[in-house]
């Protein structure tokens, strides 16, 4: 295993990389797609966390459950946008995720911007605590 800060950075970089193309999906109007890579954003940046602290295998795709895995206060808006992006794993993806429609023409604007924003404050979050 690489050094705990190393695979954390590692980690942090593809956050970093999955939020930029995020924000490329929502100023080209891939709403669904947005939301998920917002989720996978969030979900890499907080497994950051976990390989910076010296976890060895990190399993998981709740954002949620991530954080609960680490002792102390996490600020509210960090726990409440986890809550909203892991909503956001299988519905963003699959039709039969919803109980009609396709995402492509279910998930809006607004949803895919609230989404970026909550997966930049999740990412900061982690990049505060990994550093460059």
């Amino acid at each position: 295993m690489k050094q705990p800060k190393t695979e954390a950075r590692r980690w942090l970089a593809q956050a970093e990389s999955d939020l930029a193309f995020a924000e490329v999906g929502l100023r080209e109007g891939f709403f669904a797609q947005t939301c998920f890579v917002c989720q996978q954003a969030g979900e890499k940046a907080l497994k950051a966390l976990c390989y910076l602290r010296g976890d060895r295998v990190v399993l998981g795709h709740s954002l949620v459950e991530l954080l609960a895995t680490f002792a102390g206060a996490v600020a509210p808006e960090i726990r409440e946008g986890a809550q909203q992006l892991d909503q956001y794993y299988v519905p963003t993806r699959y039709p039969n995720g919803l109980p009609g429609g396709v995402p492509a023409e279910v998930f809006t604007h607004r949803q895919a911007e609230d989404a970026v924003g909550i997966a930049r404050r999740i990412v900061a979050f982690a990049r505060g605590a990994v550093g460059h």
